[in-house]
């Protein structure tokens, strides 16, 4: 019931705001080309979700045009180029961030480098990304690993680092060896910052993938936003961000749940 309850009351200010969108709508205060009506919107969103209706293709119906299906092949587009990107991009960033944490001299030669690269965001590597891979998935897929590397690599780095110095001498004065002290101690210590970044790497993959869409592919959430907006369709496109939204909802709630599972240990989840 207590769930429940949290998600009524979560929902109380999205109820609001969309009601006062409805009657700024209905009362014409806004050009409905720039602001189109909910009710609109989620018209445009349910026609951008169906499939093609065969016999209003044959017809020449307007239906032929309006349930497209397009958004499922765009948000499968979508995510199969941030769960490439990001297992590219986390994967390289998981082992090297553990080496750097754990090693003092790597930390001291990598570091610099890092330092320099970190503050520069992924959009500023697309015309670079364009002029290496071309155009299609792999410069979107090179943007996506570049963005979910860096909150991975720091969030390893740091959770490595901060161990409790008491859990590493309890450890050396038990006999432990560096390897048996990196797995049993320093790395299950390091799980939570690295759960960490992996959390915000997929939202900075999220975001990176509909940027690079609307640059470097023909199809996805971005691509097919950019296109709405060339056409002045507004409810396309808020129809599209909406998606966004939901797909980003549920990637956060479902990493959400896998660090409550992962990290009953750490948090006293037990049951």
């Amino acid at each position: 019931m207590g769930k429940w309850r949290e998600v009524i009351v979560g929902m109380v200010v999205p109820a609001i705001a969309i009601a006062i969108w409805q009657v700024v709508a209905m009362n014409g205060w806004v050009n409905p080309q720039v602001l189109p009506a909910p009710v609109a919107v989620v018209e445009k969103w349910i026609a951008y979700l169906l499939p093609l209706q065969p016999y209003a293709a044959e017809q020449g119906s307007w239906l032929a045009w309006a349930f497209s299906g397009e958004l499922i092949h765009d948000a499968m587009g979508s995510m199969y180029r941030v769960g490439l990107g990001f297992i590219i991009g986390g994967g390289l960033a998981l082992p090297l961030g553990l080496l750097m944490g754990a090693s003092p001299r790597v930390y001291a030669w990598m570091n610099p480098l890092v330092q320099l690269l970190r503050p520069i965001p992924p959009i500023a590597y697309i015309p670079l990304s364009i002029l290496w891979f071309g155009l299609g998935n792999p410069p979107a897929v090179f943007l996506i690993a570049l963005g979910a590397f860096f909150p991975v690599l720091m969030n390893t780095i740091a959770g490595v680092r901060q161990v409790d110095g008491i859990y590493i001498r309890a450890a050396r004065n038990l006999g432990a060896s560096g390897s048996t002290l990196f797995v049993r101690v320093m790395l299950p210590a390091a799980v939570p910052y690295i759960l960490s970044g992996v959390r915000i790497g997929i939202g900075t993959a999220f975001i990176v993938v509909i940027v690079s869409e609307m640059i470097a592919v023909n199809n996805g959430l971005g691509f097919r936003i950019l296109e709405a907006r060339e056409y002045f369709w507004s409810d396309k496109i808020i129809a599209g961000m909406i998606t966004i939204g939901l797909l980003g909802l549920a990637i956060d709630v479902a990493m959400n749940r896998l660090n409550n599972y992962l990290l009953r240990w750490h948090r006293g989840l037990e049951h």
